[in-house]
């Protein structure tokens, strides 16, 4: 399972959200590129980067930063916020991004995604972003009545590569991840899954861990980094060596039934 830094950009700056509210952001660093180095020296193999204007505002605005944040790393990366046409997705891959995250556009425009995935092989994700169940669009503004697992059913038989899951209850609290809900992600799907929001802890990553053979295979990690509650290359390592002896033992029994 890959760990992989989340790097949120808000007017160029790397800054976390509470709960999806813009009103709620807490800046980091001003240089997102000098963020996104430091997390690949420390071990990460791949970055998930967030455009919070583009989320906001349907088109991407951060393009500088992510170009730049492309060119300074040796490890993939993959980007979303704001994809909401064929042009801003192909104009994004050619920046050098590697995996371009659609969101809004999956419910509202699916034949768009369909299009995407032909065009752009094994380079499209379906970022689904839920509350109590349900699909969030447009930044987190906006709630649908889709219910994710039935989203994430539709955009597998389209063509996406994995669907990035997050539990916009947990997202910056760091109250642990939904592993309910990801458990019934994965019985849903087959194509693998990236966890997001809450992780607060290595015990969090470990429980996330023990998924890894239902199809999470990657875990995004924001906040409890940005804290320094936990290091990047501790929670590799603790995920490498799988230490389930650190694991308290309702996660490692009953949690999991």
């Amino acid at each position: 399972m890959d760990v992989i830094p989340a790097i949120d950009l808000l007017n160029g700056l790397c800054v976390r959200l509470y709960q999806g509210d813009y009103a709620q952001s807490q800046v980091f660093n001003d240089n997102p590129v000098e963020v996104a180095m430091q997390w690949v020296e420390q071990g990460a193999t791949r970055l998930h980067i967030v455009d919070l204007d583009g989320a906001k505002t349907g088109q991407v605005v951060n393009h500088k930063v992510i170009e730049a944040i492309a060119s300074a790393v040796p490890v993939p990366i993959q980007v979303g916020g704001g994809l909401r046409d064929f042009a801003s997705v192909e104009q994004l891959l050619n920046l050098g991004v590697q995996r371009a995250i659609l969101g809004t556009i999956a419910v509202e425009q699916p034949q768009l995604v369909a299009d995407l995935c032909q065009a752009f092989p094994h380079q499209i994700a379906i970022g689904i972003d839920a509350r109590n169940g349900k699909v969030a669009t447009r930044g987190w503004l906006e709630t649908s009545e889709v219910l994710a697992t039935d989203l994430a059913r539709q955009m597998q038989d389209l063509g996406a590569a994995t669907i990035i899951y997050t539990d916009i209850h947990r997202d910056g609290t760091l109250q642990g991840p939904n592993l309910e809900a990801l458990r019934e992600l994965a019985q849903a799907i087959s194509i693998p899954i990236i966890a997001s929001g809450g992780v607060s802890s290595v015990t969090d990553l470990l429980s996330l861990l023990a998924l890894e053979p239902s199809g999470v295979n990657g875990a995004i990690v924001g906040r409890v980094l940005y804290t320094g509650d936990i290091s990047l290359k501790q929670a590799i390592q603790a995920v490498g060596q799988g230490r389930w002896q650190d694991v308290p033992p309702d996660l490692g029994s009953s949690a999991f039934a």
